[in-house]
């Protein structure tokens, strides 16, 4: 069973839409918490930094 936890950007503010993830040794999965059922985006823990590093890089300043 996966631990899911919420972004630390979360707040009452962004109507609760935001982001969880969990991990675990073989790897780190992301889904949104509005629709927990849905898919997830599964990344082996190497690949996570540099996807969380190309989303950063791409988000408005």
């Amino acid at each position: 069973m996966e631990n899911w936890r919420k972004s630390s950007y979360s707040g009452p503010g962004d109507g609760n839409e935001c982001v969880e993830i969990a991990n675990s040794p073989s790897h780190v999965a992301v889904r949104d918490s509005k629709t927990p059922a849905r898919a997830t985006l599964t990344f082996p823990p190497e690949a996570f930094a540099p996807f969380l590093e190309g989303l950063k890089a791409d988000a408005p300043r």
